[in-house]
């Protein structure tokens, strides 16, 4: 490049077509790195985190329809199938129960109605003809599938069971359309690693939603870097229910030590903790005649009240990150508190079908991440 000695500095007057067009090449290649490093600081990226079944999935439908572009009639119309696979699911646990647990079918004709019903794969389910839905019906009125469902806890089935098989006479007509409920409670275990974007206050959210079983669980490696926060979904209502993948195993238990190890992770040191404690709304009817202290021994009581049980079990919770928060020091040094100073935990009791309980909790939530975000860069 020739320098000019008038203005001494290089000048483009001087410059070959080769040297000018490579300079209108660097000045393009550093303003999309300039535009890429601002939409990098406007992009947040949270980690959504649990076991199977917590409602992390159920947490992003929310979030689509209170910061998203919502359910339209058509794309509800795209869950009908998987409202119908849940249906089926649901009877066919129940029926498989009744035989493990011995309870006899009130009604002789249900056992017939049971092999039809168990000679379907539920996966494959695209509608409910008249004679399936009047078979899951009957079955669904029996007194003996009534006392399988009561004792739902000795086996896996599906939250949302009770429903939908309350709802199976609308759920069945020719006309069905699901509504922004069936939405939320239908269920398909998230498989894999889905990223969702939604716009907030001239920020951009990206949430990470991975698998929560534990063979999916391998695979969340690659997502942990620039993770500003964490949101971590654990169900109150799981107290007394076991793994789907290994039916010895206590879900709370499985839950909780999978948070102390998410924890115990490097990449998350400094990353802001959310908990929401889920569901509510079934913790609120299941403690009324499942006593938390059969599996929680140490759960003072008292029987059947909800509050106690909810406050007991963020008790649990928050033990586990004060076990996690303190760095163990090497000797020599001084004790390390950095952990906990710089990361907090942000507890909240939520209901994920519950639209406005979520949109007040994720406000509350988005608050906090803002601040903190802004804090990191020196903006406040």
């Amino acid at each position: 490049m020739a320098w000019c000695f008038c203005c001494c500095r290089k000048c483009s007057y001087f410059l070959s077509e080769e040297d000018k067009a490579a300079g209108v090449l660097d000045k393009e290649i550093n303003k999309i790195l300039r535009d890429q490093r601002k939409r990098d600081r406007l992009e947040l990226k949270l980690l959504l985190l649990g076991t199977g079944e917590s409602g992390k999935s159920t947490f992003i439908k929310q979030l689509r329809i209170i910061h998203g572009a919502g359910y339209s009639e058509e794309d509800r119309k795209g869950f009908a199938k998987l409202v119908y696979q849940n249906v089926f699911a649901s009877m066919q646990a129940m029926i498989g129960a009744m035989e493990t647990l011995q309870i006899p079918y009130a009604q002789p004709e249900n056992v017939e109605n049971a092999k039809l019903v168990m000679g379907v794969n539920a996966s494959k389910v695209a509608a409910l003809n008249r004679p399936y839905a009047d078979a899951i019906e009957s079955l669904w009125r029996d007194a003996g599938i009534q006392t399988c469902y009561e004792r739902r806890r000795e086996y896996h089935l599906l939250d949302s069971a009770l429903y939908f098989l309350s709802s199976l006479e609308r759920i069945a007509e020719d006309s069905y359309i699901p509504t922004a409920q069936d939405v939320l409670r239908s269920r398909m275990p998230t498989t894999g690693i889905s990223e969702y974007c939604f716009s907030m206050q001239e920020m951009i959210l990206r949430i990470v939603d991975v698998g929560g079983q534990k063979s999916e669980r391998r695979k969340w490696i690659h997502c942990f870097e620039n993770v500003i926060a964490l949101i971590y979904l654990a169900s109150l209502s799981e107290y007394d229910q076991c793994l789907e993948e290994n039916s010895e195993e206590n879900r709370m238990m499985e839950s909780l030590a999978l948070f102390r190890t998410i924890l115990e992770l490097p990449w998350f040191q400094s990353a802001s903790v959310i908990l929401f404690l889920n569901k509510t709304d079934l913790l609120e009817d299941k403690i009324i005649h499942s006593d938390l202290a059969a599996y929680f021994p140490s759960f003072p009581g008292p029987k059947r009240d909800a509050e106690a049980a909810k406050k007991f079990i963020l008790e649990m919770y928050v033990d586990t990150y004060k076990r996690c928060s303190v760095v163990p020091h090497d000797a020599g040094q001084r004790p390390s508190e950095a952990a906990s100073k710089s990361r907090c935990l942000y507890c909240h009791y939520t209901c994920a079908t519950d639209t406005q309980n979520i949109r007040k909790v994720f406000k509350d939530v988005r608050d906090v991440i803002l601040v903190g975000y802004l804090a990191d860069i020196n903006l406040l």
